[in-house]
């Protein structure tokens, strides 16, 4: 797990600070199994794998919905509504309202990573943020059990009927990623891993 100090690095904005710290608290909420520094660093580590590798996407921008796209996680509906509106209420002063309005859309975009063609940084956003499902056997499962833990108010039989919802409409994509680089690399791996963990839950 990543420390707080080593992510406040990463802030894209060179000032904000307030607000970075006020996320990173977010992030760090003590109920968050998945939703956590990790899955932080994890989606702007991909975010960066995706820029080196030439993706296009607007690197600033895109790393702000990064930090805003869990900022409110409490495994009920409308956590990416509350991140966005968070987004857009902070983000005036630092960036300006359009930015900011960018910020938030991107946001929205990560409730169903389906971005609209030519959108070039919800492709990035959402290729990142799904990237986890591409991962080692061993990360994945890591990862499913984190997701669990986030529903421990729920009974084993609706979650796993509501998690297996959620993975077939994934499976049912014709694709879980949108740029060519992260096709090419994690699609085959991430359909591997959520096709065993679905049959786990419904076997």
């Amino acid at each position: 797990m990543p420390d707080s100090g080593a992510l406040a690095a990463r802030w894209p904005l060179p000032d904000g600070g307030d607000l970075r710290d006020a996320l990173l608290a977010a992030w760090s909420a003590p109920d968050r199994g998945y939703h956590d520094l990790r899955h932080l660093a994890e989606v702007l580590d991909r975010l960066a794998e995706l820029a080196a590798a030439g993706v296009e996407h607007e690197a600033a921008t895109t790393a702000l919905a990064a930090w805003f796209h869990d900022a409110v996680y409490d495994a009920a509906p409308g956590d990416e509504e509350r991140s966005a509106k968070w987004a857009t209420e902070a983000l005036p002063p630092l960036v300006g309202a359009t930015v900011a309005a960018e910020v938030a859309r991107l946001v929205l975009v990560t409730e169903r990573h389906r971005p609209e063609p030519g959108d070039l940084d919800g492709a990035a956003l959402t290729d990142a943020d799904l990237a986890i499902l591409a991962t080692s056997a061993q990360r994945y499962e890591e990862y499913a059990a984190a997701v669990r833990r986030e529903y421990a108010h729920v009974s084993d039989t609706d979650f796993r009927a509501g998690r297996a919802a959620v993975l077939r409409e994934l499976v049912a994509k014709p694709a879980l990623f949108h740029t060519a680089y992260a096709f090419e690399r994690w699609e085959a791996r991430a359909r591997v891993n959520v096709t065993a963990e679905l049959a786990r839950l419904t076997g």
